[in-house]
């Protein structure tokens, strides 16, 4: 995936592991949510088994908005309705193909505003609420 990403001109900056070990993944996934919240990265994208854990452990970090993708239409909703910063998937459940093609419409689609802002300020108020108060983005 990373090889297609910089081929297609994404700059790339490999947060996970190194090997098929397999490890636990919430620690991988926090920093990926994290870089995108602190503004190191524009998008991030996590990737596990079934991509659910991994969706689970980014949206802890505050101002993550992970999404689990399982095709094209789900990441390009994703983005455009919800202003999803970071994509989870599955590697056990997508083919190579198809999970280049949900990464590339997840990058591609920008956010779609209008009626969809309000919405994604209400996510953000309650994740305000529930840590406590207002933090950064």
């Amino acid at each position: 995936m990373a090889e297609h990403l910089r081929a297609a001109g994404h700059e790339i900056d490999d947060l996970g592991t190194d090997s098929d070990a397999p490890v636990d993944y919430p620690a991988f996934c926090a920093a990926a949510a994290r870089a995108v919240v602190r503004g190191d990265a524009d998008l991030a994208v996590v990737l596990g088994g079934s991509g659910q854990g991994e969706q689970m452990a980014a949206n802890k970090v505050h101002g993550a908005r992970a999404a689990l993708c399982y095709d094209e239409l789900t990441a390009r909703l994703a983005r455009e309705h919800n202003d999803a910063n970071v994509l989870s998937l599955g590697a056990r459940l997508l083919g190579d193909t198809r999970a280049l093609s949900i990464v590339d419409t997840f990058l591609a689609t920008p956010f779609g505003g209008d009626r969809h802002v309000a919405r994604v300020e209400q996510l953000h108020a309650i994740e305000a609420e529930e840590c406590g108060g207002e933090k950064d983005r």
